[in-house]
């Protein structure tokens, strides 16, 4: 076995969604897969862009976003090591409808969605867990746009760090920290708002002693608060 190869199944074997699968089909995927790194700021896909693909993300950080015709960004998913994206190619979507990006440095994994849907069909758990997958991104989706259209900027802006917290966070103790390298401008486009609005809305949440931020995390001290 190359070091390329013991690298990728290293990482499938760090991927909760891959769990079900044995060493040696792990190794099958590894050999079906092909590993590139993207800088920040590179567009891995575009809307439009044919739907072929399913990409693991191994290091680094992506968002999935799309783009209004005047050029304003609503950013709907973070995707962090250890996650897939791209789903969309095994869900009957021939074009790709988002942009994904890499927000920093990034290590990826691409498969054939082809071949990739021989796996599952091989893997019944597997499977199960992508469609469970799939169904949870669609319903974040629909929470997110919902979440948009009832709800005012401030509440916008706690519901998206409350849902990072759940998605990303990590408990220390009664508070929770989010290890993400997140602006106020990234902030600004998860929830529709601007960043002035999240700076105004970031600073008095500072004030209350609900949470502290700097630009490589968010240290929740009262999670709860954020729901109210």
């Amino acid at each position: 076995m190359t070091t390329t190869q013991q690298s990728k199944l290293w990482y499938f074997e760090n991927f909760n969604i891959l769990k079900s699968m044995s060493k040696q089909e792990m190794m099958e995927l590894s050999e079906k897969t092909s590993m590139k790194n993207s800088a920040k700021s590179e567009k891995i896909y575009l809307p439009g862009d044919k739907s072929h693909s399913i990409y693991f993300l191994k290091e680094g950080k992506v968002k999935i976003s799309t783009y209004s015709e005047d050029g304003k960004e609503l950013t709907h998913a973070l995707v962090g090591p250890g996650e897939l994206f791209g789903e969309q190619a095994i869900a009957g979507e021939t074009e790709q409808p988002h942009v994904a990006e890499a927000t920093e440095d990034a290590v990826i994994c691409t498969i054939r969605a082809d071949e990739f849907e021989r796996f599952l069909e091989k893997n019944p758990q597997l499977n199960l867990q992508v469609t469970k997958l799939i169904g949870f991104r669609l319903k974040k989706i629909q929470s997110q746009l919902e979440t948009l259209w009832f709800k005012k900027a401030p509440e916008r802006i706690k519901q998206v760090i409350s849902d990072l917290a759940e998605d990303h966070g990590r408990k220390v103790g009664d508070e929770v920290v989010i290890e993400l390298k997140l602006t106020h401008q990234d902030l600004a486009s998860l929830t529709a708002t601007t960043r002035q609005t999240v700076t105004t809305v970031m600073n008095q949440l500072e004030k209350d002693g609900i949470m502290n931020y700097d630009r490589k995390k968010i240290l929740i001290h009262e999670p709860e608060a954020l729901k109210k």
